[in-house]
């Protein structure tokens, strides 16, 4: 008999432990791939007694039909400035109680604001911000500027990347020719077409992904690609990659946190912004996602061979060529048949 008594004790210990766990609440995040370091998700349930689960997107089309359609559940939502506007204008999302959100309020740098699309911040906390340019190799490259021009030039055919995203590519050639990337002006999306077709004959490929690996192995000399990712290849190999954001002007993207009209742990969601934005955190996740955010004492926390990356912090006077990505509404059906155009050339 009190041979099985310990063993008794042990599961009804368990039981009471799994009961436990089980009752924990839950903060449901919806994001990008790998976009947050795992070490603060882990802290932050430790901080809350709670559980963190983590479902991703890869494009904020895609999260937006998936929303959209009635898949609700997510406390916290991370899409791209330009989805924001949609999400309310589809009553998707609910008003921020910043009163829950003092280290936003002590910590926001009101220098990013302009690459903000809704600074007014009622539905909204920035969450990162990253730029779109050409990552390259240093040692094989030689002294040339590298610009969107280099797109044209012969000693790197068959060397080249360019991503496989309507806007960003097609936005790269506006950019070239003098005009916004947002542009709904046909004339001006049609040179942008002709400046693409004339690319495509000199790249290896359209990617999204493999231009990362192609850079850090030299298969590519240049690659159309998002800041984060080049940060990581430069802090990887300081020597031989580098990152242009070109004169001409570029991409700028902030993607955002949300939370939607039909969350369910809306105080606790509340909680996750808020320690996402004190200071040590925040620096401590800029350095996993090599994407600035816009909190001022973070960013002066940061190690200086993170502060002196031109993929994370650009130069002001760098800086002041950004644009920001907008949703063009129904002039979306241009820019998609300017592609169509381009993918079915030879």
């Amino acid at each position: 008999m009190k041979a099985i008594q310990p063993l008794i004790a042990f599961a009804f210990g368990l039981a009471l432990l799994t009961g436990c766990n089980a009752g924990k609440p839950t903060l449901y995040l919806y994001t990008w791939s790998d976009y947050i370091d795992p070490e603060l998700v882990t802290a932050f349930e430790t901080a809350n007694h709670c559980k963190v689960k983590i479902d991703t997107f890869d494009s904020n089309e895609a999260m937006y039909a998936k929303v959209l359609a009635g898949s609700s559940g997510y406390d916290i939502i991370v899409p791209s400035s330009y989805q924001i506007p949609l999400m309310v204008k589809s009553d998707l999302l609910q008003p921020l109680d910043k009163s829950k959100l003092p280290n936003v309020t002590a910590h926001f740098s009101d220098s990013y604001k302009s690459l903000i699309l809704n600074p007014e911040m009622v539905y909204n906390i920035p969450y990162a911000i990253t730029f779109t340019g050409i990552g390259y190799r240093k040692d094989k490259v030689g002294k040339a500027e590298i610009s969107w021009s280099s797109f044209d030039d012969p000693a790197f055919k068959g060397r080249i990347s360019l991503l496989n995203d309507f806007r960003e590519t097609i936005g790269a050639a506006l950019k070239s020719l003098g005009f916004s990337l947002n542009s709904t002006n046909a004339t001006e999306l049609q040179q942008a077409c002709a400046v693409v077709l004339r690319w495509k004959k000199n790249i290896a490929k359209f990617d999204n992904e493999q231009y990362k690996t192609g850079l850090a192995s030299s298969e590519f000399l240049l690659g159309h690609g998002y800041s984060g990712d080049i940060a990581q290849l430069m802090l990887d190999d300081p020597a031989n990659i580098g990152f242009a954001l070109p004169k001409q002007g570029f991409t700028a993207a902030c993607d955002e946190m949300v939370i939607p009209k039909n969350a369910r742990s809306v105080d606790l969601a509340h909680a996750f912004i808020n320690f996402l934005y004190d200071p040590d955190n925040a620096c401590k996740n800029i350095q996993y996602i090599c994407a600035i955010m816009p909190n001022e004492h973070a960013i002066a926390k940061l190690p200086e061979k993170y502060k002196n990356n031109p993929a994370i912090l650009p130069p002001k006077e760098i800086m002041a060529k950004a644009e920001v990505l907008k949703d063009l509404g129904a002039a979306n059906a241009l820019y998609s048949k300017v592609w169509d155009t381009i993918k079915a050339s030879e």
